[in-house]
């Protein structure tokens, strides 16, 4: 059998792609090297960060496009993937707060110190806090399942257990090697994340990833009157927010070691680990340090950490979101879609 589109990777990039693809009445296989939901790649965990920029128009112009988004697929899937909890930046330059009064006048607000501490004595600000109330989680491993569920729904066939060995273009057709026989597709999609560069090298010109493993962690708060919105400190480049049942996420971002993704340990880095900790009871009183769990996560991207969404004839490769591209899910589908079918 010869599908229209073979999609490589059953993360959230690609189980997206493969709704949208699916919804415009493309015959759409997606191959899976784990389980569908697995914990090896960047897709899986509970909750992930939905904040439109602070000081980048652009990527504030494609969050809000990202958001009606959000809310179809939930109507679509029945499940609840995006909670409104308000966001803040701190720890942020007097050009930022300029640059966000022009961008979100009209939605957020510039809090002083003071007036942040009072409103979230969890956090220890000394920078002005840029406030934005539209702002929320995600639920990551929910959001998965739906898209999966609702390509399926579409038509769209899933095959966990099915690793790619090998991409050729044949005949006019691409030729995805699995265990089993090769499968045939007219288009290939590879959404692989860290495992990208492996798959398509030499037939899709990329740039050079980086891929590293990430050990953000879980930290109780010290009472469970105190409200969290989700964060970013600029200053630190760290993020987080609260997570109900672990307790609030804290991060530092692309800081982690660099790894094959077939070979990591998920051991966290000691002395970077430490540092994470010293950070935390610097600037979150409201965070007990010990009571916490590490975590472990991979990141790819590119040496700009710019989004890589490129079509070379037959193949599209989207890769390199980590860190910030999991509120994009449900538009990269459709940016995928358009590509596939220009």
């Amino acid at each position: 059998m010869t599908y229209d589109v073979a999609v490589v990777g059953a993360g959230a990039m690609g189980s997206a792609a493969a709704r949208a693809l699916a919804a415009a009445g493309r015959e759409v296989v997606v191959l899976e090297q784990y389980t569908l939901g697995h914990d090896r790649g960047g897709s899986h965990g509970g909750t992930r960060l939905f904040r439109p920029a602070a000081d980048d128009a652009e990527l504030a112009r494609l969050t809000e496009l990202a958001r009606p988004l959000w809310r179809e697929l939930e109507a679509e899937s029945g499940e609840t993937l995006f909670e409104v909890t308000g966001g803040i930046d701190f720890g942020v330059t007097d050009e930022t707060v300029e640059a966000f009064r022009s961008l979100h006048a009209a939605t957020g607000e510039v809090l002083t110190p003071e007036a942040a501490s009072e409103r979230w004595p969890g956090f220890r600000f000394t920078t002005p806090v840029l406030h934005q109330p539209g702002s929320g989680r995600l639920y990551a491993d929910r959001t998965v399942k739906a898209l999966q569920t609702t390509a399926a729904r579409l038509g769209a066939e899933f095959r966990s257990q099915s690793p790619v060995t090998a991409v050729r273009r044949h005949n006019g057709l691409v030729e995805l090697d699995v265990p089993g026989g090769a499968v045939k597709a007219a288009q290939v999609v590879v959404t692989a994340g860290c495992w990208a560069p492996k798959l398509v090298s030499g037939l899709v010109e990329l740039p050079p990833f980086r891929v590293t493993q990430e050990q953000p962690r879980f930290f109780t708060p010290v009472s469970a009157d105190l409200t969290w919105p989700s964060f970013v400190d600029q200053s630190a480049s760290s993020y987080g927010l609260f997570e109900a049942g672990s307790g609030v996420k804290v991060g530092l971002h692309a800081t982690g070691p660099e790894v094959d993704p077939d070979t990591r340990d998920f051991q966290v880095e000691p002395e970077r680990d430490a540092e994470l900790v010293r950070y935390v009871e610097s600037t979150f009183p409201g965070l007990d340090t010990s009571r916490t769990t590490a975590i472990s996560c991979l990141y790819d991207n590119t040496p700009d950490a710019a989004w890589f969404i490129k079509r070379s004839g037959p193949i599209t490769v989207a890769a390199g979101f980590s860190g910030s591209g999991f509120k994009f899910v449900p538009l990269v589908g459709q940016l995928v879609r358009d590509l596939v079918q220009r």
